[in-house]
């Protein structure tokens, strides 16, 4: 049973020239069991830059013109997971429970943020049909951004101020939307030579306006499904690599006069592999989704979608022989005004340069600069820009 977070890891091991290897594998009874994981931590030092008015608290930029420094966990969590499969009645029948604690203390006392419960899901199917997901995992629309994002072994951005959260940022953001961990009735596809999909229904979430250049925030009803799918080819030889798009649409139901409203979202991307080299591109289109995080800031105050896009591209290469992959990635997220809003355009980007490197099988050592920046276009007012630049060390451990 391939998981949606061994999928996660084996993505992180890749990009740190490692070969992922199987968990602490256990048979019981008709069951075979398969308990793995990640620790990681790192210690970052942040400086902040700009104009306060700018600050942004997702994206980890300060509220003043300060230095930070934390140990925190980095974009992937801690997490113990534990899953099970066997084969039943001519299906394979599987499940996946996972707990996420965090690794990050900012104040006395406060240990409240840090756990999470991301994963609890079944799974059935069988190779000639496909499979059947039931339960909360990671979201379909955005979930290829993330998982070939080189930061997802690392830190990116947030560090600054998300001290004691159970993550940081990496690239989200800053070039994609979050894919988030969504409750799901979803289908996966058999493998056919290298295409396959996934479609689903991914619970509704509420959608509020963002407070951007001092725009009032008024909350919407999400009280609608929403609907994902995406599909991708992947191939293998001296030139490796996947394409892939996604796409959601939720129905939102407004609480003022404007009534009701669709937000949808689009995405392509694609990642190309040849003699150690690495080159991934991606782009997101979406109208009513809002910006870093799904249906955050997708309406103004009189209930009118916003338009958004998102964008990075990432050059990798491994050392031969050392196995340490050197990279670096740049990425803009963009989120437009309408002529009620304050503000013509919000644009939040990211400079990344890291290196990766696997000490054991299962150990990687990170180093990681990145420098995270929002630029606020103001109608009426002084435009507004802020900057955050983050050096992060410290280690990633599979098991």
């Amino acid at each position: 049973m391939k998981t949606t977070i061994k999928l996660a890891v084996a993505s992180a091991l890749v990009a740190a020239a490692s070969s992922a290897q199987a968990g602490i594998t256990i048979p019981a009874g008709d069951w075979t069991l398969d308990i793995g994981g990640v620790v990681n931590a790192y210690y970052t030092t942040t400086k902040f830059s700009g104009d306060t008015g700018a600050a942004s608290a997702p994206l980890g930029l300060g509220t003043d013109h300060s230095s930070r420094n934390n140990i925190t966990t980095g974009l992937l969590p801690n997490y113990l997971s534990v899953s099970g499969k066997t084969r039943q009645n001519d299906l394979d029948v599987g499940f996946t429970i996972s707990i996420n604690p965090g690794a990050s203390t900012e104040a006395a006392g406060r240990q409240s943020a840090q756990q999470e419960n991301r994963q609890a899901f079944l799974t059935f199917g069988d190779k000639s049909w496909g499979s059947i997901k039931l339960g909360k995992d990671l979201g379909i629309y955005a979930s290829d951004a993330i998982l070939n994002d080189m930061t997802l072994l690392g830190v990116g951005s947030g560090a600054g101020s998300l001290a004691g959260n159970t993550t940081t940022l990496g690239r989200i953001g800053t070039g994609f939307m979050y894919a988030d961990w969504k409750s799901q009735v979803a289908y996966s596809s058999p493998n056919w030579n290298g295409f396959s999909f996934t479609a689903g229904v991914t619970q509704g979430w509420n959608a509020t306006t963002g407070g951007f250049g001092g725009a009032s925030g008024t909350e919407r009803s999400g009280a609608e499904s929403a609907y994902e799918a995406k599909a991708s080819y992947e191939w293998a030889g001296d030139v490796s690599g996947k394409v892939w798009t996604s796409g959601i649409s939720q129905k939102v139901s407004l609480t003022g006069p404007a009534g009701a409203d669709r937000a949808t979202a689009m995405d392509i991307g694609a990642n190309v592999n040849v003699a150690g080299f690495g080159l991934t591109g991606y782009y997101g289109q979406g109208d009513g989704i809002g910006q870093t995080l799904q249906l955050n800031g997708g309406f103004d105050a009189a209930g009118k979608s916003r338009d958004s896009d998102q964008w990075y591209l990432q050059g990798t290469y491994t050392l031969p022989g050392v196995g340490t992959k050197l990279g670096v990635s740049y990425g803009e997220s963009t989120l437009d005004g309408n002529s009620a809003d304050t503000f013509s355009e919000v644009q939040d980007s990211m400079w990344t340069v890291g290196a990766y490197h696997p000490i054991t099988k299962h150990l990687n050592l990170v180093a990681e600069y990145s420098q995270s920046e929002r630029e606020l276009d103001q109608r009426a007012a002084a435009d507004l820009d802020a900057k955050a630049k983050t050096i992060s060390l410290g280690a990633i451990l599979f098991f």
